[in-house]
């Protein structure tokens, strides 16, 4: 459908996408099957019943792309999206049925003709394997209107390496049509799965995005129009394949002719869920406002969105996974204390950006038995590298701390320092050679730097949602005259006395902790209503579990803990007065 990452436009040429082999995940049972499937309990559903879109679940966006540096989001669109478009609304075409109503409209807004809608849950709610069914009904299509159901992945990585699932399109242009026989874009629905695959690495698809809609038969064609009565959508997806099916009058019809293997591990991780109606661009044949034909107001119809269990297997999470460290957060270090920290081949990747200036050093560590040290070998030509988390970290604790490394360099190179968002924001420090900077000491030996947060994230890098933790880049105007090593080892982002607690105040407020014992630790809300309560320990596996509620009280007792461990925890709880849920900031305990 679209490209939801700032600042990378999606331009890419469909290919064909190969099955390099199942990447498995974590083993399926004999007996799972997409087309075979045991559908088990509901884990979770939008029927859409309320009064208005609850903000709780979606975010409407508010725009034309130009925003996130994306104007058409990457596909040339006509449209302006406004929240006032979405809302909850009775079925006209059928008697007591409520539904979430997209609505496309003839709307000038700034340089835009038309004015719709697109709902999306990210940070909100986030699904991993099941069975996901949408009942949808769509307007008349004319040409220009693009209704879509879609996902991508939470991954921080860009598109389309974190993944995008299509569990339904319409709006196709007539070419794309023309092999299904189709008489009519509202007789013609499809999904599509795009990928990052190395084989789609060819001249002019310079992302690498793989579609397996590219010359597949991946569509439905119905009996009848599907203007203005519902269906259902569904997919399938178990962490060895997928399979997208329509469910029209009673009757379930396969997109795909077979079932698509899972040959990335972008498949295998969670995604969120989007919602809206297109208006133009590259997908349809509607270049310009003037080539849009389609009756206008237009209205598309969600009547739920629902995630079921799979042959034992899904799950859904609520709220922002990416919960913000505190105190310490280790980068790169052995035996520094810290809060939580990042592991190289585990939790995070150390790139070596340009092979043929440097290659891999024999300094000795600072501290610990590991050490990042690279040898340049190339003078005057660049070198850069850097530490990258593999999920998203969340460092806003962090803002008025420091970013302390060690590193051992020549006084007479000059380097730079610099950290990346998950959005492809930068932003550097330079380091002159034969100067002292940032309390760095320049004489050739180990010594220490300690850069301010507020100084390192520039005016646009969203400590929130941090990647690149650390960098290091030569100076562009004083590239190096001589080969050299350079060693870094230690890297440590300290949030300073305001960054976060180790233990909370007292008990306050509609959310607390108290320990029972030595091995017990209880979570309490004072809500009234449902609570979850979502923790990790010893920033292990995170657990997500409904409180029991008795009266006002939601409790939970957390057992098998020992004196020491690290227990992080936040609560997503309904709030009766404001009619909506919270998500509560992340804390830390340590048990006593």
């Amino acid at each position: 459908m679209h490209n939801d990452n700032q600042q990378h436009q999606r331009k890419w040429k469909p290919f064909q996408a190969i099955a390099a082999g199942l990447l498995l995940a974590c083993g399926a049972q004999a007996s799972a099957s997409v087309t075979n499937p045991a559908i088990g309990q509901l884990l979770w559903s939008e029927e859409f019943n309320g009064n208005s879109v609850d903000s709780a679940t979606w975010t409407a966006q508010d725009g034309n792309g130009c925003q996130i540096n994306l104007c058409g989001y990457g596909n040339a669109e006509l449209q302006y999206y406004s929240p006032n478009n979405a809302s909850i609304s009775t079925v006209p075409f059928e008697s007591g049925t409520r539904a979430l109503a997209i609505r496309a409209q003839r709307q000038t807004v700034g340089g835009n003709s038309f004015t719709s809608a697109r709902l999306d849950t990210k940070g909100k709610v986030q699904v991993q394997y099941g069975m996901i069914e949408i009942r949808m009904s769509t307007p008349p299509l004319g040409t220009g209107l693009w209704p879509a159901a879609w996902m991508l992945g939470v991954s921080p990585q860009t598109w389309p390496r974190n993944g995008e699932i299509d569990i339904m399109e319409m709006g196709h242009k007539a070419s794309s049509r023309a092999a299904s026989g189709a008489p009519s874009p509202d007789r013609f629905t499809a999904s599509n799965v795009i990928t990052w695959q190395q084989a789609a690495c060819v001249p002019g698809n310079e992302s690498c995005a793989a579609s397996t809609a590219w010359q597949t038969k991946n569509w439905v064609v119905p009996p009848t129009s599907l203007a203005n009565r519902f269906v259902l959508y569904r997919m399938y997806w178990l962490d060895n394949e997928m399979r997208f099916t329509v469910v029209d009058n009673g009757v379930e019809r396969n997109m795909y002719d077979a079932p698509l293997p899972v040959n990335s591990t972008a498949l295998q991780a969670p995604f969120y869920l989007l919602l809206n109606m297109a208006v133009g661009g590259n997908f349809t044949d509607a270049a310009s406002p003037a080539q849009v034909t389609s009756s206008l107001p237009a209205t598309m119809y969600v009547d739920y969105v629902r995630v079921y269990q799979l042959d034992g297997k899904g799950s859904v999470k609520l709220g922002n996974q990416t919960l913000p460290e505190v105190g310490k957060f280790g980068v790169f270090t052995d035996n520094t204390a810290v809060n939580s920290k990042l592991v190289a081949g585990t939790s995070s990747d150390i790139f070596l950006w340009n092979g043929a200036s440097s290659g891999a050093g024999n300094t000795a560590p600072y501290e610990g038995s590991n050490v990042i040290a690279w040898n340049y070998t190339a003078p005057g030509q660049w070198f850069g590298g850097g530490v990258q988390a593999r999920q998203a970290r969340d460092l806003s604790n962090f803002r008025n701390g420091t970013v302390k490394f060690r590193i051992k360099i020549p006084a007479n190179v000059s380097f730079n320092i610099g950290v990346g968002d998950t959005y492809t924001n930068q932003n550097w420090v330079n380091f002159p050679a034969n100067t002292t900077t940032y309390g760095l000491v320049r004489n050739g030996d180990w010594a220490q730097g300690s850069i301010p947060v507020s100084t390192l994230i520039g005016p646009s890098v969203a400590l929130q949602s941090m990647l690149d933790v650390f960098m290091i880049s030569s100076d562009a105007n004083r590239l190096p005259a001589s080969a050299f090593q350079f060693a870094i080892d230690d890297i440590v982002w300290d949030a300073g006395s305001s960054g976060g607690s180790t233990n909370p105040p007292p008990s306050s407020g509609p959310t607390s902790v108290s320990q029972l014992s030595a091995t017990t630790l209880q979570f309490t809300t004072t809500t009234g209503s449902w609570a979850d309560v979502h923790y990790t320990v010893n920033n292990g596996l995170q657990q997500n579990i409904r409180m029991r509620l008795d009266g006002s009280t939601n409790t939970y007792v957390a057992g098998g803990l020992k004196i020491g461990d690290v227990v992080r925890y936040s609560f997503t709880y309904w709030d009766t007065a404001r009619n909506f849920a919270v998500d509560s900031a992340q804390q830390s305990y340590t048990m006593k």
